[in-house]
């Protein structure tokens, strides 16, 4: 199996101004379509041309050579992360907006909580809202390539669904909002495809 670059579903500049059209070119163009041909090679040297990430490697993530490890992770990551994006913010409802009241109290503590995770991961990461096995939802956070499919990883929780993540590295807002991840995460939050949210839920 060979893994592409996945086509945005929005045009570079659509996501403005919460999201500019030069950091999108730049995080798409290169860092992610640079992780996508990292990940081909090492998993061509590495024999294992006929593998799926989220059933074979991400379980297995600690036995994997690093450029897999690394790669793998920051490929699925950024397209999951894409996908989670609309260029018409939308409102949480239905089985999301209900699932959001019994976790959080409603919309507001969810943007309290992952608001508090996306800003305190240290240097390079992500943050998530993902389903435990009860139905019930979680924030969380992984550094660097992690995710929480990968065995070892936010193992508290139990096997965790993701459904929505913020790039919080740098390459992701340091362009339009240097240092001010806050106002990043912000902005963030008016683009979620909440729809997309809701299909992930199953």
């Amino acid at each position: 199996m060979t893994f592409t670059l996945p086509e945005l579903a929005f045009a570079t500049d659509a996501l403005e101004p919460f999201m500019d059209k030069e950091t999108v070119e730049i995080h798409h163009g290169k860092h992610h379509a640079g992780y996508t041909t990292k990940l081909n090679a090492a998993l061509e040297e590495s024999g294992l041309t006929e593998v799926t990430l989220e059933t074979e490697v991400f379980p297995q993530i600690s036995n994997m050579p690093r450029a897999i490890q690394t790669n793998a992770g920051q490929f699925w990551n950024h397209s999951f992360f894409w996908e989670g994006l609309a260029v018409t913010g939308q409102e949480p409802t239905g089985a999301v907006a209900d699932a959001l009241t019994a976790s959080f109290g409603g919309y507001d503590g969810f943007v309290e909580e992952f608001t508090k995770y996306a800003s305190t991961v240290f240097g390079s990461g992500w943050a998530w809202i993902c389903k435990k096995q009860d139905g019930s939802l979680v924030v969380t956070s992984t550094v660097n390539h992690e995710n929480p499919l990968m065995g070892g990883v936010n193992d508290e929780h139990g096997p965790l669904t993701p459904l929505l993540v913020i790039d919080v590295w740098e390459h992701a807002y340091y362009l339009k909002y240097q240092n001010r991840r806050p106002e990043f995460i912000a902005a963030f939050l008016q683009i979620v495809n909440w729809e997309k949210v809701t299909e992930r839920m199953g």
